[in-house]
């Protein structure tokens, strides 16, 4: 017998790892250029504001609209950040240096539908104390909420060869 033959006494491939800990990292790092995008959205909405004739030392007051929007523009923001990049490489700046990649259940690149979803679900899982996050070490296939939910897998690519 080859070594290329398959024998039924092989074991089963171990379960593939849940990555929670690389994702992590990947939103951390992708927190940052993400701040910056926020400060440049708030910005506006403070001149704005001041422009429409309120005090330059006034504050947005808390639980208004302007504030609701505020809040509406940030996270449509996030979302656009993380989707455009997901659509464009499968991978966003944080998710580059952890060798992270987003690919549809059936490997091909992701719809935007299935990554609207994805970014969607992802919310209310970072809104569930990450719940959807950890839900990945007890999944089957070890994937989180916003998995499922959008069809499309996190991988994590292997390094290439020197």
């Amino acid at each position: 017998m080859s070594s290329n033959d398959i024998s039924a006494a092989d074991p089963a491939p171990a379960k593939p790892a849940a990555l929670v800990g690389w994702r992590l990292f990947a939103l951390f790092y992708d927190f940052w250029p993400v701040t910056a995008l926020w400060l440049v959205a708030s910005a506006v909405f403070t001149i704005a504001y001041t422009l429409s004739g309120h005090g330059q030392r006034e504050n947005i007051p808390p639980f208004s609209a302007l504030q609701w929007a505020l809040w509406l523009v940030c996270w449509l923001i996030a979302g656009g950040y993380a989707t455009l990049s997901w659509r464009r490489g499968g991978q966003t700046l944080g998710m580059r240096p952890w060798r992270l990649r987003v690919i549809g259940a059936d490997g091909a690149e992701p719809e935007w539908r299935a990554l609207a979803i994805r970014y969607a679900v992802g919310t209310v899982s970072l809104a569930a104390l990450g719940l959807g996050f950890w839900w990945a070490w007890f999944d089957r296939d070890r994937l989180t909420w916003h998995d499922r939910a959008s069809g499309t897998r996190m991988l994590r690519v292997p390094k290439r060869p020197k």
